[in-house]
């Protein structure tokens, strides 16, 4: 008996040893290895600054492109990693069970199916880049193979880079949101054209299931900012922009700065994300833009009729087959072993399907399956003057975010850039639809002669932070609201930020560099708006004879509705902030003031054994040894939009103001520009220099110059080399 339990035991050792092993090599050698790029000799030449920041000149665009993508990896090829991961479904082995639904929406966008079928279609030039970009990771990948964090993830193609553009596009108009609802049994988010959060009218769908993705909203931008004056209302007859996109400072949509120059005639100075192979925003010599996310409603959900296993679904009277695809998850476990879990991608007319415990949910969402967006960017990086520009933009193929424009020749503008779905009269798209007709379903985008758009205002100014496109240009200038369908689901939310910005530069009537400068770091609470009101209640609330609720109402009814640091309320009066906007700005049920207080004091007082402690104390810009006090805060001009509560209480910024850009034109059209970074240029590099210098200057608000002139750039030098 003991030599059989003896055997038996040794018979199950051996198989959990056989299961280990299979664990920790199946999935890289399951990975289908991708055809390297067509081979050919870069010419390129890379030139940092004395903050680290790479300008890249090259023969061709081709070679600045794999110049773009050697540099960026030499500061953060940890991140690039992850997002060549993704673009290949292996995000899961990185990243475990949150990289793994990223890699489910990899299969319900599509994306590799629309990379493969579209990719010989895209112009020569375009195809060269990318596959040039491919090539600058790979060759980094070759000369530092100890970094390289997944085995078979190299070599990457032009395929690889345009598959994540594809993926990443929708996330920004909320796609990832909405499939993390359906997944996790949570509501789906307001529509933007439907009840406002405080109407007893909302009934969203909630749902339950494994077969989508987890909300992976992070990677959108919940805050931007920019300004353009022109030179009529400018001091000194510059025209000018600030780009102030808010992202996250470490990840998959960081900021990086970059300066490039082709002989082919492609300068710009501006900065990208990982996987990119150009400037997303910033200026060439004669114009330059910038982003902030609108907040359209992009998105049409429908609840399909299944018949009885689930196999087809009812259209039009008749039975349509729902389309499967088993798809293969790569879930980490730990160290180096990796769970396959095997799921289902369904998919139907309308478009990606969820099931879950509620039924089947079709999701149609704008410009989907389509490759144009990677020429487009490249297109406006490109343009001369405005006329180039819009054609570019006109292509519609970028699906959602306003663009802020200026140039050289005094031109100022506001794109409400959306790819619209075509919708048909007579039925609500803010909430779920039936799903058995094609009476309320449409394809294609609404033409681009409709898209909001305000162009040269009388104001001589125009402003974004993720508010309404109807609050733009100040009085006398806006947008009308009655030109635009109501299908078109534009929002008509405010924020502070918008209507503080409004407020600042329609009060100036000759707009200097330095007022600019100070309206973006403006710290303060407009008395109008969902702030006002939340601030308001917080000075009302009736403690019920809470010692503390009453303590912590008194200073906020001395405080001065500004987050300068100097305040003693400042402290308390952020945190309240962040609970207002966290439930404001996703279009959620109104906060309890008194509960929302209460928390908040509790905090302050666990953590710092005060309700007054200084700003500065509790606001945090950390990274390595450097720790430094931090102003502002959420949806405020001075972003802190998000942080982290430290072991020690203190709130660790990592959202809100990162990369910031103040562009003029003079009066002759000559560009200038300064910028700076949360940290430095080298994002995921502690020993290098560059890892925390911006830092001092970021917390200070201060910029450093951009030398974007060659000549410049040469006084200013650290170091040359090629790849």
């Amino acid at each position: 008996m003991r030599k059989l339990l003896g055997r038996l035991g040794a018979g199950v050792l051996v198989f959990v040893i056989v299961v280990a092993i299979g664990l920790a090599i199946w999935e890289p050698l399951s990975a289908t290895a991708a055809p390297p790029p067509p081979a050919r000799t870069y010419d390129v030449r890379i030139v940092r600054d004395t903050f680290g920041v790479p300008h890249i000149f090259g023969t061709t665009d081709a070679d600045v492109g794999y110049g773009i993508a050697y540099a960026h990896a030499e500061d953060d090829f940890s991140t690039l990693q992850d997002v060549i991961a993704m673009t290949r479904g292996r995000f899961g082995a990185l990243n475990g069970q949150a990289g793994a639904g990223v890699d489910y929406a990899l299969r319900l966008v599509r994306a590799r199916e629309t990379v493969t079928r579209d990719y010989m279609k895209q112009p020569a030039d375009v195809r060269a880049l990318l596959d040039a970009y491919a090539a600058g990771l790979n060759h980094f990948a070759e000369k530092h193979p100890g970094e390289v964090r997944l085995r078979n993830l190299f070599p990457v193609n032009g395929q690889d880079i345009a598959a994540g553009f594809v993926l990443r596009s929708p996330f920004f108009f909320g796609l990832d949101a909405v499939l993390g609802a359906l997944a996790g049994n949570k509501p789906l988010p307001v529509e933007t054209a439907g009840p406002k959060p405080d109407s007893p009218s909302i009934a969203p769908v909630t749902a339950t299931g494994e077969n989508a993705p987890r909300d992976t909203s992070e990677g959108n931008m919940n805050g931007s900012n920019a300004f353009v004056v022109a030179p009529k209302r400018s001091a000194d007859g510059f025209t000018r922009l600030v780009s102030n996109a808010h992202q996250p400072y470490r990840g998959g949509v960081a900021w990086y700065e970059l300066v490039v120059h082709s002989k082919a005639g492609w300068d710009f100075a501006g900065a990208t994300f990982p996987g990119a192979p150009y400037p997303l925003l910033g200026h060439n010599k004669t114009l330059g833009w910038t982003n902030t996310v609108n907040r359209p409603d992009m998105i049409d959900i429908y609840k399909l009729v299944l018949n009885d296993d689930g196999t087809q679904y009812r259209f039009d009277g008749k039975w349509l087959p729902l389309e499967q695809q088993r798809v293969w998850l790569h879930v980490k476990l730990w160290g180096p072993f990796v769970l396959p879990v095997p799921r289902t991608a369904y998919r139907s007319v309308h478009g990606p399907v969820i099931k879950n415990d509620e039924g089947a949910f079709a999701i149609h969402y704008a410009a989907p399956e389509q490759l144009g967006m990677v020429e487009e960017y490249y297109r406006l990086n490109k343009a001369r003057d405005f006329a180039e520009w819009q054609a570019a933009l006109s292509k519609q193929a970028v699906p959602a975010t306003n663009f802020l424009y200026a140039d050289a020749a005094g031109n100022i503008a506001y794109f409400y850039n959306a790819a619209f779905l075509k919708r048909k009269p007579g039925f609500d798209y803010t909430h779920v639809l039936p799903g058995d007709t094609s009476r309320n379903l449409d394809s294609g985008t609404v033409p681009w002669a409709n898209i909001p758009r305000n162009i040269n205002p009388a104001s001589g100014f125009l402003i974004n932070a993720n508010n309404t496109p109807f609050q733009a240009a100040g009085i006398g200038s806006e947008l009308d609201t009655a030109d635009f369908s109501p299908l078109l689901g534009i929002e008509t939310d405010t924020t502070n930020r918008g209507t503080r910005s409004i407020e600042l530069m329609g009060a100036d009537a000759s707009i200097s560099a330095a007022d600019l400068e100070r309206i973006k770091y403006d710290t303060a609470i407009s008395r109008v708006g969902w702030a006002a009101r939340w601030f308001n209640e917080i000075a009302a609330v009736d403690p019920k004879g809470d010692k503390l609720i009453t303590q912590a109402r008194d200073l906020m009814r001395q405080w001065d509705w500004n987050y300068d640091g100097k305040g003693r309320a400042d402290a308390l009066a952020v945190l309240l902030l962040r609970s207002g906007n966290r439930i404001h700005y996703p279009r959620k049920p109104w906060p309890i003031a008194r509960d929302e207080l209460k928390l908040a004091a509790d905090y302050l007082i666990k953590h710092f054994g005060k309700l007054d402690p200084p700003l500065g104390t509790v606001l945090r810009l950390r990274q390595g040894k450097v720790d430094l006090p931090m102003d502002g805060g959420p949806d405020v001009l001075r972003a802190t939009s998000t942080w982290d509560e430290a072991p020690d209480g203190r709130l660790v910024v990592k959202h809100g103001d990162s990369f910031i850009m103040f562009i003029a034109w003079d009066k002759a059209g000559k560009v200038n520009s300064t910028s700076i970074q949360p940290f430095g240029s080298a994002s995921t590099r502690p020993e290098s220099k560059h890892y925390t210098d911006q830092m001092p200057l970021f917390v200070a608000h201060k910029t450093k110059p951009v030398w974007f002139d060659p000549t410049e750039l040469a006084k200013h030098q650290e170091r040359a080399y090629r790849p």
